[in-house]
């Protein structure tokens, strides 16, 4: 075996590690965050997301999941990325409010059947926990799907929140299994409303 294939056969052995870890610990956190999204839209309400570089990319397949399919032809699902308008982020980001990229969009669309989920895989936070701050202010609930445990943002949240946190890893390692979380909320969130 070459030092390259056995560096190749680290990574695997990393990842299946950190999955198993990850079923093993978040399957509670991931069932109390699918009746809190199945609530919001069983009561009109929508789901709006955020989260910086990368994971952005995961907020955007979720809502994209949601408005289109996931695995099965569905009435669509109202979500909108707040990440996703590029115009926007960049204007707000012009007038030098960084920290309000997305606080500002939620208070400007949020209400309180609402519900925001953010998605943290590691990196500046300082504009997600001001726009868990807005989404508390219009009285809307607040899901966090994170890399690590006990985080700043955790302390944020209210009893009627929800966080699934994986064992403190890195963004590289996390984000395949967020995005394995985020397959499980949307094929569950799928079951509750429609069957199958």
């Amino acid at each position: 075996m070459t030092d390259t294939e056995q560096q190749i056969n680290q990574w695997f052995a990393a990842h299946m590690e950190h999955t198993a870890q990850a079923a093993s610990t978040t399957a509670p956190a991931i069932e109390s965050a699918v009746e809190a999204f199945v609530h919001t839209l069983l009561s009109d309400g929508k789901i709006i997301t955020c989260a910086n570089g990368n994971a952005n990319i995961l907020a955007q397949y979720f809502c994209t999941a949601l408005l289109n399919r996931f695995e099965h032809d569905r009435p669509a699902l109202p979500a909108i990325n707040l990440g996703a308008d590029a115009t926007t982020y960049s204007a707000i980001c012009r007038d030098n409010r960084f920290n309000d990229t997305f606080s500002r969009q939620v208070r400007a669309i949020g209400k309180a059947d609402d519900l925001l989920f953010v998605i943290v895989d590691d990196g500046h936070k300082a504009n997600l926990i001001q726009a868990i701050q807005a989404a508390h202010d219009r009285e809307m609930r607040v899901v966090v799907l994170s890399a690590k445990e006990k985080s700043d943002i955790t302390s944020l949240l209210h009893p009627e929140d929800h966080e699934i946190a994986l064992d403190n890893l890195s963004a590289t390692a996390a984000t395949p299994l967020l995005l394995v979380i985020i397959n499980a909320l949307c094929g569950l969130i799928d079951s509750k409303l429609f069957g199958g």
